[in-house]
């Protein structure tokens, strides 16, 4: 349908100026666009002629014409701001931030900022918040668990022990051992669903318990083979049947060296008189509040993520089964986790760690 002709009235001395801008050599072509707009229908020129002789579509020639008529002139030389990107974060404007989450207290009075929050006190909107964090490795939401050992003999034991990683004794099989103790046979309360396209795989929140077991592992540093046994209790007896176990299976004329953490059934004196009549066999402790030096957590922390966080067993012996299978299967392709932080690096982080909390207290 052809647009109705709309002959709009130009103001006094407008002609002149419209027709300057449109002959100009350095006018700009939006401008000379409009400027021919308003002069061909100032002209009387019906509306489907102005678009096809200017070149532009029906909305294009009614608004500049209703800016024209509100605006003169000047609403033909000027913008309006468009939706689109949003402002974007200057560097001062991205430090206040960042000084504002590390610094000040929520005025929710939480204990930690969310995007939101920060959002709403700082007048940005949630995603560019959320950005920024990111961009400078901020996690509010997060907290890290630590302990900085206070063993006096902490660099010597660290010493032993990081050596035994990295420059292991000639002629000598190096474990690393420790027992992972009540692991729990649960049943959840209903089946769950399995994973699908665009749903993650549920399990209950509530659970039965039908009893629990303690892995004993030993984790040859070398070659990621476990020695691995279930057992119902955590005591000193059932300790020394397992190292007797380890002990045996290593070929004779090879030195034996096993890294322990210092849990009390270590250490008695009947495990020293077992020391004593398997001369081969050394001891070397972790320091105490150390358990990170010990390579065997990283496995127990993957039999947890890969087996037993969602395992749902009816019994003990069912989770015997399981972590038995996990583990035999595990050794049909070992794996060695490679130690790789210095002694040197370790110090570092432990003294500027004690650093950072003197300074917090």
């Amino acid at each position: 349908m052809p647009l109705p002709i709309r002959i709009v009235k130009l103001k006094r001395g407008d002609r002149q100026a419209l027709e300057e801008w449109v002959r100009g050599r350095t006018t700009s072509q939006r401008l000379v666009e409009r400027a021919s707009i308003v002069l061909a229908s100032a002209d009387g020129m019906a509306g489907a002629a102005i678009c096809t002789t200017v070149g532009v579509a029906r909305p294009t020639v009614s608004l500049w014409l209703n800016r024209y008529e509100a605006e003169g002139r000047e609403g033909l030389m000027t913008d309006r701001p468009r939706s689109g990107r949003p402002r974007q974060l200057d560097a001062a404007e991205e430090a206040r931030i960042v000084a504002k989450t590390l610094k000040d207290a929520p005025p929710d009075g939480g204990t930690h900022w969310s995007t939101r929050l920060m959002a709403k006190e700082t007048g940005w909107d949630q995603a560019t918040i959320s950005r920024l964090w990111r961009a400078n490795g901020l996690k509010p939401h997060h907290v890290a668990y630590f302990k900085v050992s206070t063993d006096p003999e902490f660099v010597a034991k660290l010493r032993d022990v990081v050596g035994l990683y990295v420059n292991p004794p000639k002629r000598a099989v190096v474990f690393s051992m420790d027992e992972k103790s009540q692991i729990q046979a649960l049943d959840r309360t209903q089946p769950g669903l399995p994973l699908k396209k665009g749903r993650a795989g549920t399990i209950t929140h509530d659970y039965k318990r039908h009893g629990t077991t303690t892995l004993f592992a030993a984790l040859n540093v070398r070659t990621g083979d476990v020695q691995h046994e279930c057992r119902p209790q955590h005591k000193q007896r059932d300790f020394l049947a397992f190292m007797t176990r380890v002990e045996r299976d290593v070929p004779k004329g090879l030195s034996v060296h096993v890294i322990l953490d210092n849990y009390a059934t270590h250490k008695t004196p009947d495990v020293e008189k077992w020391l004593r009549r398997h001369p081969r066999v050394h001891f070397h402790f972790t320091p105490t509040s150390a358990s990170w030096l010990n390579l065997v957590e990283l496995l127990f922390n993957e039999l947890s993520r890969r087996q037993l966080h969602r395992l749902a067993v009816n019994s003990v012996n069912e989770l015997i089964a399981a972590i038995t299978s996990y583990l035999d299967r595990r050794n049909e392709h070992p794996t060695p986790f490679v130690w790789t932080a210095t002694v040197t690096a370790i110090l570092a982080k432990v003294r500027k760690a004690k650093e950072t909390l003197a300074s917090h207290h």
